[in-house]
């Protein structure tokens, strides 16, 4: 019973490693089995950690923080691209952070959708407007020119900055609370920040798909109005429209 048993785990574990194997283990085949077709000392091994049984790259060490060795097009083989890709990830994942939050909060105030919020643009002297508060300097061109000046000074300084780690985590005045004194919380600070900003990112793809499907309306209205029905506000909905009788 027991040799039956070594038998057929030997030959699932042969057969199908990237079952028997979690993205981390290792299996190591310690017991001889004759009749057996595969070696003993054999190694599975399935390091890739967002897909069971994907092999990591090689390039893909899992040193940086939220590296889970996700690269099926193969961006980062060029080590200067790598290291490039990583600080704009990075940087987009801080915008989306910042902009998830001022899409939802107006919206639930009340104050208005993110859509309709920027209206003001295509109206020629339209005046910007904060949560309902004229803006000063408020037309569309002196607020392009403005802005421009002040991403144009803060992408000149940094890229004075040579130390790849110092550009992505500046810390001094960009961490007033101190996060950054613990190495250790520091390293755990970085992996939160990084799956924080691909949800945000996610979330701000998410807010302009619903956009595009639903023109005018916000992402809360969006969700009131599925929730209000969702047998029919749904995705379905979208690709395949309703008959009109």
């Amino acid at each position: 019973m027991a040799s039956n048993t070594l038998m057929s785990c030997g030959i699932a574990t042969a057969a199908f490693p990237s079952v028997l194997s979690s993205s981390k283990s290792k299996f190591v085949a310690a017991v001889p089995l004759s009749g057996v077709s595969f070696n003993a000392t054999s190694r599975y091994t399935m390091s890739a950690d967002w897909m069971p049984g994907q092999p990591r790259p090689p390039y893909l060490d899992g040193s940086a923080p939220g590296d889970f060795g996700f690269d099926p097009l193969r961006l980062g083989e060029v080590p200067e691209n790598l290291e490039r890709y990583k600080e704009s990830e990075l940087i987009h994942c801080r915008w989306c952070m910042l902009a998830v939050p001022g899409v939802l909060i107006p919206e639930a105030l009340g104050l208005g959708n993110w859509v309709k919020a920027q209206e003001w643009a295509a109206i020629p002297g339209g005046q910007a407007t904060y949560l309902g508060y004229p803006v000063p300097w408020g037309t569309l061109p002196t607020i392009l020119a403005i802005e421009f000046l002040a991403i144009a000074f803060v992408e000149h300084q940094r890229s004075m900055e040579k130390d790849t780690e110092r550009k992505k985590y500046p810390g001094g005045a960009f961490d007033p609370l101190g996060f950054s004194k613990d190495p250790k919380k520091f390293e755990e600070y970085k992996v939160k920040e990084i799956k924080n900003g691909r949800l945000a990112i996610l979330a701000f793809v998410g807010f302009c798909v619903q956009q595009s499907a639903y023109p005018g309306t916000g992402p809360l209205e969006n969700l009131a109005a599925h929730l209000a029905d969702p047998w029919h506000k749904n995705i379905g909905d979208i690709i395949i429209p309703p008959i009109s009788p």
